[in-house]
């Protein structure tokens, strides 16, 4: 068996629970538990948990750490990118690398990036 069973990012609060539901929606992954502390996402088998932890080293995310600097995601066909790019301001994500949207991770990988307001990185990637 390959690939993730599921991955575990610790937030530092759950203000960003709006703009990470629209996201993870909009990608198809499913809300699976939620908990006063965190929720965890489903889809393709692996789950995604977003949660708290009162032991956490720093009040903020900084994804210039060592640790994880971005998630990326599947996002379907270019369309779907563009779509969900056009529609993130809107739920809570800021876009990055504009200027050179949509091939800012080269010519043969097209691909939207996002930031939420604590932060965290993600990106979107367009089926080839």
């Amino acid at each position: 068996m390959t690939g993730f069973h599921h991955v575990e990012v610790w937030i530092a609060d759950r203000t960003g629970d709006a703009a990470w539901e629209w996201l993870l929606s909009s990608l198809g992954f499913v809300r699976e538990q939620e908990w006063s502390e965190g929720m965890s996402w489903a889809a393709g088998g692996a789950y995604l948990t977003l949660t708290t932890s009162p032991n956490l080293s720093a009040s903020e995310h900084d994804r210039r750490r060592p640790g994880v600097n971005h998630l990326a995601f599947h996002g379907g066909s270019t369309t779907q990118v563009d779509a969900l790019m056009a529609a993130a301001p809107a739920q809570g994500w800021h876009p990055l690398y504009t200027d050179r949207y949509p091939y800012a991770g080269g010519e043969d990988h097209y691909a939207g990036w996002l930031e939420n307001a604590a932060g965290f990185k993600v990106e979107v990637v367009a089926e080839r």
